[in-house]
Order: structure tokens, then C-alpha cells, then sequence
């Protein structure tokens, strides 16, 4: 019963991760910049928020998720700025495959980054709330079931940055800087796009 229960977790984290959003972007840029271990950090990010976000629905943790709905729109415009700066920034850099390893101040940089990008996201706050309610998830009576199913959150979540970055990492090889200056170029503009969608639907609701 207890490894059906992990399963279905899982399959909840590797579903709230797998749609390719601003997150990945970031993710696949990091690995062909810098390799796979990186790019696999800064997805831990998004694996920690999916896992907050999991322990929200499923132990009903009242507060936390009033505050989230309260503040939805204040999220929405912390997250969009957040968005547009990093995208800008992202534009900017000069392309450079690194040879070094990414400095573990760099690293934890990145980490920071894709947790708050997914944790000021409303739309995975909604995501995580109706991917949740599809599987029978939401509000587990059970605390040992509910704990085993947020770890198979985590380890659902976890296991796509893994198999992404490793996926983006392989190719890295064949990756020149003329290559890695345009997908600099294409990734900073999906993130200021992003940015300036999330915040349009603020101004213009």
C-alpha cells in the first residue's frame, strides 16, 4: 500500500514539473553553459517549491493556503518582475561554456532563483491544486500516507530535472557560442515574455 502511495506521488511530481515553462528554460541553459550538475541544482528549486506546494494540498494547511489565495496577485506581480529582470539579465550575459565547475555561491544562486520563480507562479499554485485534485490527493486523511505521497512528490519532481538535465547536458558538447549567444537571446525573451504576461494580467484584469 505504502509503495502505490509513493508511486502516485511520483507520477504527481513528474507531472507538475514535466510542462516546459520558465523553469526549464533556465534548467537547459545552465546545462549547455555549464553542464548537467548544475542545471540539476537549479531544478532542485522547482522540486522543493512543487513539494511545498504538495504538502499545502495535501495536509490542508489552512493558513498557508488562505495566504497564498489572499495574495495571489501580489505573487503574480513579485513573480512577473522577477521574471522580466532575470530574462533581461539572461539576454545580456555573454555566452561562455565553462570549462569550471559553477561556484557553489553560483549554484545556490540558481537553486534560489527556480524556487522563487515556481514559488511566486499562481499558476502553479492552481496547477499543483488541480493536479492534485485529478488524482484523489487532496486533504489525506492519513498523516503517514500523506508524508510517504509528498516524498513521492519530490522524488516525481526531482527525477524530471534529473532526466532533463542530463538530456541537455549530453548535448552540451555540441553546443558552439554563436549557438549558445542565440538560445541566450530566445530563452532571456520567454522569460521577459513571461514576466510581461504575468504582469498584464494584473494591470489589465
Amino acid at each position: 500500500m505504502q509503495s502505490i502511495v509513493f508511486l502516485r506521488g511520483i507520477a504527481i511530481g513528474f507531472a507538475l514539473a514535466a510542462p516546459i515553462g520558465p523553469v526549464g528554460i533556465l534548467c537547459i541553459r545552465r546545462a549547455l553553459a555549464d553542464g548537467r550538475h548544475a542545471a540539476f541544482i537549479a531544478g532542485l528549486g522547482a522540486a522543493f517549491a512543487d513539494t511545498f506546494f504538495g504538502a499545502v494540498a495535501v495536509f490542508g494547511v489552512t493558513a498557508v493556503a488562505s495566504f497564498l489565495n489572499t495574495h495571489q496577485e501580489t505573487l503574480r506581480v513579485i513573480g512577473g518582475m522577477f521574471l522580466l529582470t532575470l530574462g533581461i539579465v539572461t539576454m545580456m550575459r555573454r555566452p561562455a561554456i565553462d570549462s569550471q565547475p559553477l561556484s557553489r555561491r553560483g549554484l545556490v544562486r540558481d537553486f534560489v532563483s527556480t524556487f522563487l520563480i515556481t514559488l511566486t507562479n499562481p499558476a502553479t499554485i492552481l496547477a499543483s491544486m488541480g493536479v492534485f485534485a485529478a488524482w484523489g490527493a487532496l486533504g489525506e486523511a492519513d498523516t503517514a500516507a500523506s508524508s510517504i505521497l509528498i516524498g513521492g512528490v519530490f522524488a516525481g519532481s526531482t527525477l524530471w530535472w534529473a532526466v532533463l538535465s542530463g538530456v541537455a547536458g549530453a548535448a552540451r558538447a555540441k553546443v558552439s557560442h554563436l549557438w549558445l549567444a542565440r538560445f541566450n537571446q530566445g530563452s532571456g525573451l520567454i522569460l521577459v515574455a513571461s514576466g510581461a504576461l504575468m504582469l498584464t494580467l494584473y494591470f489589465f484584469k
